[in-house]
């Protein structure tokens, strides 16, 4: 699997991209026998189509890639992924693409080479290509890295990552970045720092933890919270086995903000990072919490626990009420807390949650630049009367089903001090193969955060 572009002095087939409707009069200005080649195996320019064009020695002489047209590439992502699959091996350069797509089509050229191979060999696209003119190539090369780890970790199966083999891959990038990283564990000083990241995990067999990993000395504070439940039963409120078939990606906030502090880390942005993640398993035994338990939380609110299926606000809770300690110019939590968010904005919308209307217009500026789409929903405040049980300061599962990803949200804002605070309540997982996304892990959000952080936080 190789995430990178070939060298630009490497000899290469062109790759013409052609929309349907500019077909023809590309095919008027061929040679002849071309035109009547691409005539003859019907390629009419379909968005993700790819034909190769023989040379008289049996070679490859030029490749086309269908771009479609404006409608239907306004219904997919990446469209150029797609061809990279559909071609033979080799090295291509593009012609004819569009300069503002340019950045978005190479990153999803890239990301088509990624696959899975832990315990399969796998066959990604095998078509290399040479950046276009004017992409930062290495750029997206630290991109694509860092999609490639968050997809690595939400695909490795619970028996392989629990939160000890979290821990792990969280020390080799600090390592590999000069980060320093810390890890509060053990009964006693977990129950006193971090009572609720305890509670939730005590009943796993690997301990529960809380990760910290801090990098850069100077610039604005940026503070990235991730959920960290390494597989979620449910608990004592059991889950049914068809909702827990995908619980190793019960973690996919924790690895969608790894990706991204790689990316930031590896790009060298101008700031200062500190990485929080809450490590646990959700688990059954003698010693799991109940419904109906009350918890004392690190900043003193007391939850009632209605649900011990609703588990990730509760050891969020903790992380985001340490890292507010700290007074972070920006701090942003990313989990796959609730299935309400699926239901509302299904698998391919990653929905976030801020007060600050400037962060929001810069984020949907990036995101529609980077094609990482986001959606915000609201923090509506009146909502707060359906997280107060009256025998705690908070219930952390409503009753009644409603404004379920509003609910949680709001929850977790109790703990963020106030400060500038986004949360993402992404789902971190492709059910369907698409261009550059095969089913299984995806981050979510990532590369629209990195994109508007330079306005965000005024780097």
């Amino acid at each position: 699997m190789s995430l990178t572009f070939a060298p630009p002095d490497t000899p290469a087939i062109p790759l013409y991209v052609v929309e349907e409707g500019a077909l023809a009069d590309w095919l008027d200005a061929q040679p002849a026998q071309i035109a009547a080649w691409v005539r003859a195996m019907g390629f009419t320019g379909a968005l993700g189509r790819a034909l190769a064009v023989p040379d008289a020695a049996g070679g490859i002489a030029l490749a086309l890639a269908g771009y479609g047209s404006a409608t239907s590439r306004a219904r997919a992502r990446f469209h150029l992924a797609g061809v990279a699959s559909a071609l033979p091996g080799g090295t291509y350069r593009l012609e004819g693409l569009p300069e503002e797509a340019a950045e978005t089509e190479a990153l999803g050229w890239l990301l088509s080479h990624y696959a899975y191979e832990r315990y399969r060999e796998q066959s990604p696209a095998k078509a290399r290509l040479i950046a276009p003119e004017g992409v930062d190539a290495a750029r997206l090369e630290v991109i694509a890295a860092g999609e490639a780890l968050t997809r690595d970790l939400i695909n490795t199966p619970a028996n392989d990552l629990g939160p000890d083999a979290l821990e792990a891959a969280c020390i080799a990038i600090a390592d590999q970045q000069g980060a320093r990283l810390t890890c509060t564990r053990g009964p006693d000083l977990l129950e006193q720092k971090f009572p609720l990241i305890h509670t939730v995990g005590r009943a796993a067999t690997q301990a529960p933890r809380l990760i910290e990993m801090t990098w850069g000395e100077s610039g604005p504070n940026l503070t990235l919270v991730g959920k960290g439940v390494c597989f979620d039963t449910g608990g004592l409120n059991l889950k049914p086995g068809s909702s827990m078939g995908l619980m190793k990606k019960d973690m996919g906030g924790a690895a969608t903000v790894l990706g991204l502090a790689h990316m930031i880390m590896a790009l060298d942005l101008p700031l200062r990072l500190r990485v929080l993640i809450p490590a646990v398993e959700n688990a059954v035994a003698g010693n799991a919490f109940r419904p109906g338990d009350i918890l004392t939380a690190r900043n003193g609110m007391t939850v009632e626990v209605n649900n011990t299926d609703a588990e990730g606000r509760l050891v969020l809770a903790d992380a985001l009420a340490y890292g507010a300690e700290e007074s972070p110019d920006l701090m942003i939590s990313m989990a796959t807390l609730t299935g309400a968010a699926r239901v509302a904005l299904g698998p391919d919308l990653s929905p976030y949650y801020t007060d600050d209307a400037g962060f929001a217009t810069a984020l949907e500026r990036a995101a529609d630049r980077v094609d990482d789409p986001v959606w915000r929903l609201p923090f509506h405040t009146p909502y707060e009367a359906m997280i107060e049980p009256g025998i705690a300061d908070l219930d952390n599962a409503p009753s009644g089903g409603f404004a379920g990803s509003i609910t949680a949200a709001l929850f977790l804002r109790r703990f963020a001090g106030g400060f500038n605070y986004s949360h993402f309540d992404i789902y971190g997982w492709c059910p369907t193969a698409a261009p550059a996304r095969p089913k299984g892990g995806v981050g979510m959000g990532a590369r629209a955060l990195l994109d508007a952080l330079p306005e965000v936080l005024d780097l």
